[in-house]
């Protein structure tokens, strides 16, 4: 069984930058993404990154400031985020879709099977 392990988060001041990393037990993915939740609030998604093509896509909240990526081993996924802001705070979730999901696009939560534990981001004016 796949599993997913996150790390890279933090607390910085508004502008600053983090580095979030998530590693997979083995590569069995199409696509990898990073979701992030605050409480009470629905998961949304930030940034995937699918096989092939090395296609990406960004929510538009973070297009610009973001950048995810992968080893190439494609065992390990990257979230670089720069010019953070105080809303970008929330826990941070990387997720696999382990091949499947393909009606769902890569931004959509469902098409994501496996998830990690999350990873505190926080960001303070």
């Amino acid at each position: 069984q796949v599993q997913l392990t996150e790390s890279g988060g933090g607390s910085v001041q508004a502008g600053g930058s983090l580095r979030l990393s998530c590693t997979a037990s083995d590569y069995s993915s199409y696509c990898m993404a990073w979701f992030r939740q605050t409480p009470g609030k629905e998961r949304q998604a930030v940034a995937a990154i699918c096989s092939g093509l090395g296609r990406t896509v960004y929510a538009n909240s973070v297009k610009g400031r973001f950048t995810i990526s992968q080893d190439n081993a494609k065992t390990t996924t990257y979230l670089l985020m720069n010019n953070l802001k105080p809303e970008d705070s929330a826990m941070y979730y990387c997720a696999a879709d382990l091949g499947g999901g393909r009606s769902h696009s890569a931004l959509e939560s469902k098409r994501y099977k496996r998830w990690g534990q999350g990873t505190q981001v926080t960001v303070s004016s």
